[in-house]
């Protein structure tokens, strides 16, 4: 069976991008942190979420911080999308429960390598 990808990213470039280059598993998009919340609670389980941090109505951070704090979804590995190259971000983003980082213009090839790693820990 085909595992489950969310993909959360108000850059519609970067959503059918990675529809496209993700063609191994069942990718599901999202504009923002809320709208994947929101799917998350209507009872879809994903095996790993792919989230920018710089997104309307609810950013990565936010998002981060209600997804560990649930029961349900806290162990989903999560990949943070960034346009921001900086330690500090990275190390924030982890310490809030991220469980890797990618800096944008990201090479989509090492991101399915990371989603790989991450699924086969699970």
């Amino acid at each position: 069976m085909k595992k489950k990808i969310l993909v959360i990213d108000d850059e519609r470039t970067i959503r059918v991008l990675l529809e496209n280059f993700l063609k191994e598993y069942v990718v599901t998009t999202k504009n923002d942190g809320l709208e994947g919340l929101s799917w998350l609670q209507e009872g879809n389980m994903p095996d790993l979420i792919v989230a920018d941090i710089q997104m309307p109505n609810l950013d990565g951070y936010e998002f981060v911080k209600q997804l560990r704090a649930s029961g349900f979804f806290k162990d989903i590995p999560l990949i943070m999308l960034s346009g921001i190259e900086s330690t500090a971000e990275k190390v924030k983003c982890l310490k809030l429960g991220a469980n890797d980082y990618l800096v944008k213009p990201f090479n989509p090839e090492e991101l399915a390598l990371r989603i790989e790693l991450l699924l086969s820990h699970k």
